[in-house]
């Protein structure tokens, strides 16, 4: 029986390797044409990789403007083209809606005042940025800054003593609100042109190169900024409620995103260069107060502000949203003073400056770039909040923000989608704006330490 399947094996070998070798000729072209295949999808790799990210950051960003285009287009239609069952997509342009956020009556003169010195400020803003001043033999662009700071401030008071005081009696009297303004004025142009010498101004030259200054440029965008918070505090003077509720907005998210990145850049520096006992933990700690949701925390905040009389002011919103903040600010800020070498510290004290001094003149200007992105993230999300201001604050209260008031706009007919898109619009421009001025430091920001040294 062996011997027989040895024979019949031996006769089948030959037509057995014939059929193998046949075989092998049939796939192998298959084979070859797969790893030709495989070569150029992984040459090809890097193109495709590159080709997605585009797609999806291009799938992200329409994800992200379609809401805003749309809520656009909804502001700029008339309120019957709104009311329809299907969208109209051509129909004339209305400023209805926007109309009907502005107070009733005229105008007081100082928003006029305002008006003219944002667009005047814009002007000069924008011919100085590319054209060399033409006034240097007669006034630097410091003293060009000076004066025109000095028109905003005098501005600013002529406008407190020519508006009439806020009417209504749950509302504060925001025209305090333009001394505000000037404090804001004089402490940005010192910081822009602090009063020193042998600073290099607009424009001059360094070993026979032209340097443009373009942070002294800054003296006339600054007022330009707050001449618009100026228009602002005019029309919630007239009596325009969404002016108001954004005036809060403004008064609490600015407030709350300045102590947050000042108190975080100070504990953040502590952090990373001291040896702090429990330094982790305390780390783990600060991060641990953005663990709970808003809505868990709500209720006890409501019932300890109601005994500490916080409730609807401006100090409380900025307090509470400064202790939300400011965590994430520390673990921030303290990633970028970890890549400050400290080296520059110690050359510092070698010279005779003190801890403090170390601080403000060597740490801090290396870190402005982390500082403004912090700054930027806290604003948006003190700017966003809505559970807090909601629960916090009374409607048509002193200390209400936009967020909630947005939401309960009603009119005739139940809610007034045309108004709610104009104010939403409206409550989108200073954040994106803010963000627009921050985009280099941002860039700079969020990626500062990505490579080590």
């Amino acid at each position: 029986m062996f011997r027989f399947f040895i024979g019949l094996l031996t006769l089948l070998k030959r037509p057995i390797m014939v059929s193998l070798a046949a075989i092998g000729g049939f796939f192998k072209p298959i084979i070859a044409a797969l790893k030709s295949f495989y070569r150029t999808f992984l040459e090809m790799l890097p193109v495709l990789l590159t080709i997605l990210i585009y797609f999806l950051i291009a799938l992200a960003v329409i994800i992200y403007i379609l809401p805003i285009i749309w809520i656009l287009l909804t502001s700029l239609k008339d309120p019957v083209d709104i009311n329809t069952k299907l969208p109209k997509f051509i129909f004339a342009i209305s400023l209805e809606n926007y109309l009907k956020l502005l107070p009733k009556g005229d105008f007081p003169f100082a928003t006029h005042l305002f008006i003219f010195q944002t667009v005047f400020g814009i002007i000069l803003f924008t011919l100085f940025s590319f054209i060399k001043n033409p006034f240097t033999n007669l006034l630097s662009t410091r003293n060009l800054g000076i004066i025109w700071n000095t028109i905003f401030v005098v501005t600013c008071i002529l406008s407190f003593f020519t508006t009439e005081p806020t009417q209504s009696r749950l509302q504060v009297d925001v025209r305090y609100q333009f001394f505000s303004l000037i404090v804001c004025a004089v402490v940005a142009y010192l910081l822009v042109n602090p009063f020193k010498k042998n600073t290099i101004t607009l424009h001059e030259t360094t070993n026979g190169i032209a340097v443009h200054d373009s942070k002294g440029n800054l003296v006339f965008l600054i007022p330009v900024i707050l001449s618009t918070i100026g228009i602002i505090i005019c029309l919630a003077n007239g009596g325009s409620n969404f002016f108001y509720q954004l005036l809060n907005s403004i008064i609490v998210g600015g407030g709350s995103t300045i102590l947050a990145v000042g108190l975080g850049t100070i504990a953040a520096y502590a952090f990373s260069r001291f040896d702090i006992a429990g330094k982790e933990d305390l780390l783990f700690f600060i991060l641990s107060t953005r663990m709970l949701p808003p809505v868990v925390v709500v209720i006890p905040i409501y019932l300890m502000y109601i005994s500490l009389k916080l409730i609807d002011t401006h100090f409380g919103l900025i307090l509470l949203y400064t202790t939300f903040n400011v965590s994430f600010a520390v673990w921030l800020m303290k990633g970028f003073i970890d890549e400050i070498p400290r080296e520059y510290e110690d050359a510092a004290l070698v010279d005779g400056y003190t801890r403090f001094q170390t601080f403000m003149k060597v740490v801090l200007p290396q870190s402005v770039t982390g500082i403004a992105a912090t700054a930027v993230f806290c604003l948006i999300t003190a700017w966003n909040e809505f559970a807090f201001a909601l629960v916090l604050t009374e409607t048509g209260g002193r200390a209400v923000t936009a967020p909630p008031s947005i939401t309960s706009a009603t009119g005739s007919a139940g809610m007034d989608w045309g108004k709610i898109a104009a104010s939403t619009f409206i409550f989108l421009l200073p954040v994106a704006i803010f963000t627009f001025l921050m985009r280099s430091h941002l860039l700079r920001g969020v990626t500062f330490g990505a490579v080590k040294k």
